[in-house]
């Protein structure tokens, strides 16, 4: 009698604490109970519209709305699904949010220096592998763009390049993108970006730490830094 009172009352507990949370995630290892009773809880708290389902295993708990629970923030769902540092946005996302370019993409595109997750509604992951210093140095949003606008300059880039150019340089001296963590991490980006990486170093009056980044060959460097003409 007693274990079977004990049942019925841990998910009558797990749910309630479920319900008195607000803007938080929950996984099965967050609550108490066997396998099959945390599954049947929270499948039912889907079914009730008390929680939102965000993929296998990874439930939400946010404001409900006349047409159901509201999803999570797109910050708060790449840390959940993409944790740690380097992780950053690229592509249009990292443009638009560097104020370099007013187009705005439908899916916000994520870099991740690792294997990326599967991609997930409003979030496209995308791997750089390679890029492994960029966790190692600890870069945070606003310098993994940075890097990311530097290796997509032509096509990501709206503004003529002298105002982005210039928007990048003040980023830098700002400290908003901390110079000695980007070129830590410039060692492992591909050729192309370092060669406009060393460019924007030594622009910034950081030459001191250009020493750092690999530098291409000559034709690379040629090639990578020709639409920086009249501007670097």
């Amino acid at each position: 009698m007693s274990t079977a009172t004990r049942d019925r009352r841990t998910p009558a507990r797990e749910r309630e604490r479920i319900l008195r949370s607000r803007n938080r995630f929950w996984r099965p290892e967050d609550l108490r109970g066997s396998p099959s009773t945390k599954q049947h809880l929270l499948a039912d708290l889907v079914d009730d519209g008390e929680l939102r389902r965000i993929r296998r295993g990874l439930y939400w708990r946010g404001r409900k709305s006349p047409l159901g629970m509201a999803p999570p923030p797109t910050d708060a769902l790449i840390a959940q699904l993409a944790p740690g540092p380097g992780v950053g946005p690229a592509g249009l996302y990292a443009a638009n949010l560097l104020r370099l370019s007013t187009q705005v993409p439908r899916r916000a595109e994520i870099a991740v220096p690792t294997r990326a997750p599967e991609s997930l509604g409003s979030i496209r992951f995308v791997a750089r592998p390679a890029r492994t210093a960029r966790a190692k140095a600890g870069l945070n949003q606003t310098e993994v763009a940075l890097l990311e606008v530097l290796a997509s300059w032509e096509s990501a880039i709206e503004l003529p390049p002298s105002e982005a150019w210039a928007r990048l340089l003040e980023l830098v001296a700002s400290g908003a993108a901390r110079a000695d963590r980007i070129a830590r991490a410039g060692r492992t980006e591909p050729a192309s970006t370092r060669a406009r990486l060393r460019e924007l170093l030594r622009a910034a009056g950081r030459g001191d730490l250009m020493n750092q980044i690999p530098e291409p060959d000559e034709r690379t460097k040629a090639n990578a830094t020709r639409v920086l003409e009249n501007v670097a």
